[in-house]
């Protein structure tokens, strides 16, 4: 854009205009007498610069960028408090709130909150953590509405041998047994020995949970669980259902308030046999295979009960393998919970 106008309309270049305005400046005889009110403006401006004729006067000179002093060592110290925040989060917290010291005690158990600190605490209680299948279908000599039947026995099974409260503290799983084929020679062999004289092969323990009342007792009402139950054909057409479901048990010890959590994994392969074809009684079921894995219950010689590591015992033995008893996709253990080294939990 020019930056003057004549009579005419036409625009002066810039050319022109610096030069009418230094002529003007300098007093030359045959400058213009009234130079516009923007002419004055500039004619002020002018003698109050000093000339930029060498970097042409519209040109700006570059701004020299500001130094910041120490700018790397305060980024490399960012760059490290978001590393530690990162790695050590609760530490932060502690710093922050000063309760670094009672922070393992925000979650240890207590007896308002037997769960509190524990994965099971978001889990389902008692018979509502047994997941059934969706939809009974009929299979081998079983209807839909039987193999329906045969399935909620089979959890009938699992609440009157691990979860009574009867059974906890030690007394005889009546209800569960009675759910047994009376007539399968080796599980009832075991449950006539396993409660006068238990033992490694005969230790109710392998079908039943039970604490000794003079050492240990349940803590509340609420026993966590998650587990299903699967089901297929057997042999001979018969009805095979799986079990294999996590049981957790906040314990105290008798007179004190020192609690744990004994944890049991079990998988037990039941049968509903065709009476047609094996010897059984209607609404009972036989005893393929079972096994458990368990945490924080004790070790060494079966005693018939669960007997959790209660005081400085707990944890004490820092040579047994390290468990996980809530991964559930773990395999069990081939050689059973007994034996003299204890797994150490590594979280309860």
């Amino acid at each position: 854009m020019g930056a003057g106008t004549e009579p005419d309309g036409s625009s002066r270049s810039d050319e022109e205009w610096e030069r009418f305005l230094r002529e003007s400046v300098a007093g030359t005889a045959d400058a213009p007498k009234e130079p516009s009110a923007r002419a004055r403006e500039v004619t002020r401006r002018l003698r109050t610069e000093p000339d930029r004729s060498a970097e042409g006067w519209r040109d700006h000179p570059p701004a020299r960028p500001k130094r910041r002093v120490g700018g790397y060592a305060v980024g490399l110290l960012a760059v490290l408090a978001l590393l530690f925040v990162a790695l050590a989060p609760g530490r932060v917290v502690d710093l922050v709130t000063g309760s670094g010291s009672s922070r393992p005690d925000a979650q240890r158990p207590t007896t308002a909150d037997p769960f509190r600190g524990s994965p099971a605490a978001t889990w389902a209680s008692g018979a509502a953590g047994i997941t059934m299948p969706k939809e009974a279908k009929a299979v081998g000599w079983m209807s839909a509405a039987e193999v329906q039947r045969a399935l909620t026995r089979s959890r009938d099974f699992l609440v009157a041998s691990s979860l009574d409260r009867g059974v906890l503290r030690g007394e005889r799983p009546e209800k569960a047994i009675a759910l047994i084929n009376p007539h399968q020679k080796d599980v009832q062999h075991l449950l006539k020995t396993a409660f006068r004289t238990p033992g490694e092969k005969s230790d109710p323990l392998l079908l039943f949970s039970r604490f000794q009342p003079s050492r240990a007792h349940l803590v509340g009402d609420i026993v966590k669980t998650r587990g299903a139950l699967t089901y297929e054909e057997g042999e001979h057409g018969a009805l095979e259902v799986t079990a294999d479901v996590t049981f957790v048990y906040p314990v105290a010890r008798t007179g004190d308030d020192d609690i744990l959590r004994t944890i049991i994994r079990r998988e037990l392969v039941l049968s509903w046999d065709n009476p047609d074809k094996v010897l059984t009684e209607p609404g009972t079921f036989s005893v393929i295979s079972y096994k458990y894995d368990m945490t924080n219950g004790g070790c060494g010689t079966p005693t018939g009960y669960f007997t959790p590591p209660f005081g400085p015992s707990h944890d004490a033995d820092e040579s047994g393998r390290q468990v996980d008893p809530y991964d559930r996709d773990a395999p069990f253990d081939p050689d059973g919970p007994s034996g003299d080294a204890c797994g150490r939990a590594t979280r309860s």
